[in-house]
């Protein structure tokens, strides 16, 4: 692992845009991250401790957590921090620039720019699945962008407001920002 890609989850995020994986015949440059800091972030999955299914959180370092989310979806984060104190950065989205045609056919209907815009088709276009968790990725650095924009993390009801998302501004791969949506009462 490449010491650039290790160390506190907020110091690292930013450095991993520009950065390059490759996996399953198809390589991303990585155009939007977010920062996830264990024990101390409510938006964490290692908020509430060790389980079995967060496990490769808690280190070494250098490792892909990878997670399955709505019964239907795999979303991968790089584990950063040193071993014994859990931190990521879950890789959000990217601009494919190896293996195109691969990725077209795991994200079929797609368009270019849509192929790695978002955790999830990140994962598919890569072919990223459960199968990779806790694998060292291969990730390679590459060209910083001009610009970092940073600003509040998707969909979380826990820690929403920290600005701990992170950018390469006005990059056209970078997803779409959503709140979380409020939760109803129950019975209505």
């Amino acid at each position: 692992m490449n010491a650039w890609a290790e160390g506190d989850p907020l110091e690292v995020a930013p450095r991993l845009l520009g950065a390059v994986l490759t996996h399953g015949g198809v390589s991303v440059r990585l155009t939007e991250v977010e920062a996830y800091a264990g024990p101390d972030d409510p938006g964490s999955h290692a908020f509430r401790g060790r389980t079995p299914r967060n496990e490769v959180m808690f280190g070494p370092p250098g490792r892909l957590y990878v997670y399955f989310v709505y019964g239907m979806h795999h979303c991968a984060n790089l584990v950063t921090g040193p071993e014994g104190e859990p931190g990521a950065v879950l890789l959000r989205a990217g601009e494919v620039v190896g293996g195109l045609d691969t990725a077209r056919v795991r994200r079929p209907g797609s368009t270019d720019r849509d192929l790695a815009r978002g955790p999830a088709r990140l994962c598919r276009a890569l072919g990223i699945d459960l199968a990779a968790n806790a694998t060292a990725p291969d990730l390679t650095a590459g060209e910083p962008p001009r610009e970092v924009s940073t600003g509040p993390r998707v969909g979380l009801r826990h820690a929403a407001e920290r600005p701990w998302r992170f950018w390469s501004t006005g990059d056209p791969t970078v997803s779409t920002y959503r709140p979380a949506a409020p939760r109803r009462p129950a019975g209505r």
